[in-house]
């Protein structure tokens, strides 16, 4: 009996203290993440901190995605990246039926924090939720709900964070693509508004921004003091929430690159009706062309003057130019007259050299870019083949 109470004392000693979980009377800190949702605002999932202090009876998710539509010119601020969004404390489980609701699974990753790492974080989060303190300048991927959880956890920390040395192969593009593929509407979007600047490699620490790669870092990170000591800075993890099964939203009928080739296959009748009719149909050519030039003045208003990262250096400017819009008075009055003009020509010129060259443009393109190239060539290509039977000089 002697010798089975001795070898029990000899196992409790070689369990590393750092690797025992936080006792339950002090504050304790979680990490939760929340896996996507189904509508476009939940494509990426969400992150938070929970923390726990029994002796004041708090139980309260920080989340630092909470923003008002009620704010003063919310969607012209959101579009020039000048969006604030708020930290706000959410009883824990008010929280979590929110996430019941929509059918996605929480995980919480309870945070091996010293008692005082984990007063000062709840007590530096509880200042921030403040009035004159809970608005911060909400940028998609460098300063999300999820890096905000990671920032102050290291900010609270005696030491820092070393994270994993992997590095995830993918570019930020690349990346949201992988969370939006169940929305390809929202897909091409992203691929519409941003730009080359989105197509490079990500790092360990730029992986960040999305919730679940936060939690897969936290996973295997370790809190290295001064003295070079280090501890987990996950004690452990559980599923707080189950993902629920079923009841998604059915996608919209008609997927991105059906309706380019649908258009593309518009374009090609129209343009064996006019030769067969012999006439030219200027009105198709003013709606495609102000579609062009407004697409284009978008993706150039973004890329001089929004905040969001990403939307700058956006090379299908090509492709939708802003300058189809000044053309087109002279297109329908030469049309109209069954004249000849020179945008045509030129038209035609540039886009080629797109098709020609895409290959090596430094930017990823979605994938009816190469459908809209073909149906927006059909125009001039029509032309030519009215000037040739014509006889048009």
């Amino acid at each position: 009996m002697k010798l089975a109470r001795l070898f029990i004392l000899l196992l409790f000693a070689l369990i590393p203290v750092h690797a025992l979980p936080q006792q339950q009377e002090g504050v304790r800190v979680s990490l939760v993440t929340c896996s996507p949702g189904d509508e476009v605002y939940s494509l990426y999932g969400h992150t938070a901190i929970r923390c726990t202090d029994p002796a004041r009876g708090l139980d309260l998710a920080f989340n630092y995605g909470v923003f008002s539509f009620n704010q003063p010119h919310f969607i012209w601020n959101f579009v020039l990246g000048k969006c604030d969004y708020m930290l706000c404390p959410v009883e824990w489980d008010y929280f979590l039926l929110e996430y019941r609701e929509r059918g996605s699974s929480v995980t919480e990753q309870v945070l091996n924090l010293m008692p005082d790492e984990a007063s000062n974080l709840l007590a530096e989060l509880l200042v921030g939720c403040r009035m004159e303190n809970r608005r911060y300048r909400y940028n998609f991927l460098f300063n999300n709900c999820t890096t905000k959880v990671r920032d102050a956890i290291e900010h609270n920390v005696a030491g820092h964070v070393v994270y994993p040395d992997t590095i995830p192969l993918h570019t930020f593009r690349q990346m949201l693509r992988q969370y939006a593929s169940r929305n390809q509407w929202a897909q091409e979007g992203n691929d519409l508004l941003l730009g080359a600047d989105v197509d490079t490699m990500l790092t360990a620490r730029s992986a960040m921004f999305a919730p679940e790669y936060m939690m897969r870092y936290a996973a295997n990170a370790v809190i290295r003091q001064d003295n070079n000591d280090s501890r987990p800075l996950v004690a452990y993890t559980c599923e707080v929430l189950p993902k629920r099964n079923g009841g998604e939203i059915r996608p919209f009928p008609l997927q991105p690159l059906p309706a380019a080739l649908c258009f593309l296959a518009l374009c090609l009748a129209l343009v064996a009706v006019e030769r067969w009719l012999n006439l030219m149909l200027w009105p198709w050519d003013v709606m495609l062309l102000l579609a062009q030039g407004l697409v284009g003045c978008l993706l150039l208003f973004m890329s001089l003057f929004s905040q969001h990262p990403g939307v700058g250096h956006n090379w299908l400017l090509w492709l939708f130019n802003p300058l189809a819009l000044f053309f087109l008075r002279k297109v329908a009055a030469a049309a109209s007259r069954r004249g000849k003009t020179l945008w045509h020509a030129v038209h035609f010129s540039y886009l080629t050299l797109f098709m020609i060259f895409s290959p090596w443009i430094p930017q990823e393109f979605g994938n009816i870019v190469v459908p809209l190239a073909l149906a927006f060539m059909t125009r001039p290509f029509s032309y030519y083949l009215y000037y040739r039977k014509n006889r048009i000089r």
